[in-house]
């Protein structure tokens, strides 16, 4: 499998930012999407996950502020971004796995990654 994400930039704080993920090579609706993201020096962490069933959890850092969507016809997985703040600053990063559910937000249950997007808050 294959990822692709788009859709990072410079945005200010309280802004908005929708990042896209294309899977291509494997069965994408069987999959549970997720989104992580990283900064230097620190490991990188969950931000979001869409499981095949289409059920959502969120870090608690982003509750209420991102939503997490996908498109099993276009293959795509979407992270609304909005109430932007400079600490969600970061490269963001796409997956695909099969993660259970007491295991959801461990990166290593994630076999597929993107290359990243940055995303920078900033005045």
């Amino acid at each position: 499998v294959q990822l692709v994400e788009s859709g990072g930039g410079l945005v200010q704080p309280g802004g908005s930012l929708r990042l896209s993920c294309v899977a291509s090579g494997g069965t994408f609706s069987s999959y549970g999407m997720g989104w992580f993201r990283q900064v230097p020096g620190k490991e990188r962490e969950f931000v979001a996950v869409i499981r095949a069933t289409k059920t959502t959890h969120y870090a608690d850092s982003v509750q209420g502020r991102f939503a997490i969507s996908r498109d099993n016809v276009k293959n795509t997985v979407y992270l609304q971004m909005d109430a932007l703040k400079p600490e969600d600053t970061a490269t963001y990063y796409c997956a695909a796995g099969r993660p259970i559910l007491s295991a959801i937000r461990d990166r290593n249950m994630y076999y597929y990654w993107g290359q990243g997007t940055q995303v920078t808050v900033s005045s």
